[in-house]
């Protein structure tokens, strides 16, 4: 029996491989698509997810593989500089499309020895007390004791389990694709920036060095069939009604659209079937959240995951993933939601944008903005009164180096500044490690695998609760 069946091999079931494996979990990700998307929805990795990937060792190959640009603009296109201290090493947005981020964390998941096959649809599954039964479009099933979503926003597995997918359905459409332009950028550029000045769902702009464009443009209406892709005449047509002129568009080398639907499945769990990513959650792609939100539901999952498959996870602890990672997700389609209402063009909409663009202005309102979009303040509602419970920790410095150093096994840690404490009872599970830190106000903290902090203080009792709820019975 295989441990973790995973459908989908996009950035969140790539990441969710790795965690797993990270752990020891046998892992098999199905991807329907013979072959990698070469559509760049999503173009880069926000603040904490960066945090994320430096937490398991693998950041630094993704910056050397991007561009780090200025953290402006990113809610409703608003221009608005960084705050500065934002609380975060990596004060930035990482400029990498979607295709170069999916290949490295599967370059990861292989290296670390998951079992990744393309060509492969989920067709149907049943599950019983002891695992799922996953039926293949070629006809053959395989048994796997838990099975995770990561299909996408047409989550097949979503719709077998029968979870319901409430929300709104798109009542914009927008074009995107990467294509070539027939006039020198030196005069497409102005036209683009004035165009922008009004319509934010509207851009021309060139790829890295290439002669290769990313074109953005409002779609006349909403596609009925939404399996249809616009062609190059949709394109042009909708650039001469926004733009006044089609920039003499040619040799696409793929075309899409995207609208505004935002939905969030009623449950992200049914028995040993789990959703994540787009199956859990869509919603308009402004601020650039969706592939973040993704990936950081996949470090929330993995290690719980791995917990019970290697059975010293609290009873409770897979129903922790639902309880944390959704009321996070309702917060970023409201977002959305808000956004897409401020990039509109309308007297009123645009009436509340210059409003909000004035309050933008407040240090204190762009950097709730801005942190709220990187998702550096999420606070998981662990159920205790001491704020800094429930958060994620920065990379603090420490006597022997940073934090994230010592958490690329994916254990937790107990960082004790006192000296005085013990996790003996847990040491396959957690780290304790007795360092100080200027950074950290409190005697110390325990760090679950995904950094989020479970406990903070210096009583050895309360300490030990904290361990049990977390990481099981002591050994």
């Amino acid at each position: 029996m295989i441990d973790v069946i995973i459908a989908g091999g996009g950035p969140t079931g790539m990441m969710l491989a790795g965690e797993l494996r990270l752990h020891g979990v046998g892992v098999l990700l199905l991807e329907r698509d013979p072959e990698p998307t070469k559509v760049v929805r999503a173009l880069g990795l926000h603040a904490r997810s960066i945090e994320v990937l430096d937490q398991r060792g693998l950041a630094q190959r993704f910056l050397d593989a991007g561009t780090t640009h200025p953290l402006a603009g990113f809610f409703a296109g608003i221009d608005r500089p960084a705050p500065e201290r934002l609380d975060t090493k990596y004060p930035v947005v990482l400029g990498l499309p979607q295709p170069h981020i999916e290949r490295l964390l599967t370059e990861h998941a292989l290296d670390v020895g998951a079992d990744v096959r393309r060509g492969q649809t989920v067709t149907a599954f049943s599950q019983d007390d002891d695992g799922v039964t996953v039926e293949l479009a070629d006809g053959t099933s395989l048994r796997a004791k838990y099975l995770v979503g990561c299909d996408g926003g047409r989550s097949t597995v979503r719709k077998l389990a029968g979870i319901d997918f409430p929300g709104e359905p798109s009542r914009v459409e927008t074009l995107l694709g990467e294509m070539e332009i027939g006039i020198p950028w030196e005069e497409a550029m102005p036209l683009m920036l004035e165009v922008r000045k009004t319509q934010k769902r509207f851009g021309v702009g060139p790829i890295g060095g290439s002669a290769t464009y990313r074109v953005v443009v409002p779609a006349e209406g909403v596609t009925e069939d939404r399996e249809v892709q616009p062609t190059l005449d949709d394109f042009k047509r909708q650039l001469r009604s926004v733009a006044g002129t089609d920039f003499g568009v040619h040799s696409p080398r793929w075309l899409s659209r995207f609208g505004d639907a935002t939905r969030l499945a009623e449950r992200y769990r049914s028995g040993r079937v789990f959703l994540a990513g787009d199956a859990a959650h869509v919603h308009p792609p402004t601020g650039g959240q969706g592939l973040n939100l993704g990936v950081q539901d996949a470090f929330n999952l993995g290690w719980k995951l791995a917990a019970a498959v290697q059975g010293w996870a609290p009873e409770d602890l897979l129903d922790t993933y639902e309880a944390e990672r959704r009321p996070v997700a309702a917060d970023v389609l409201d977002n959305t939601r808000a956004q897409i209402e401020l990039m509109k063009v309308e007297p009123g909409p645009q009436a509340v944008r210059r409003l909000v663009t004035e309050l933008a202005k407040i240090e204190e309102v762009n950097r709730y903005l801005i942190e709220m979009i990187i998702a550096v303040k999420v606070r998981y509602d662990l159920g205790s009164d001491d704020d800094l419970v429930g958060r994620r920790i920065g990379d603090l410095a420490l006597k022997r180096g940073g934090l994230y150093g010592l958490m690329h096994e994916g254990r937790g840690v107990l960082l004790d500044q006192t000296g005085s404490l013990s996790a003996r009872g847990w040491s396959g599970r957690v780290d304790h490690v007795v360092d100080v830190s200027e950074e950290l106000d409190v005697p110390a903290v325990l760090l679950r695998p995904d950094g989020h902090v479970a406990w903070a203080g210096d009583d050895q009792r309360s300490l030990d609760e904290a361990l049990a709820r977390w990481f099981g019975a002591s050994s």
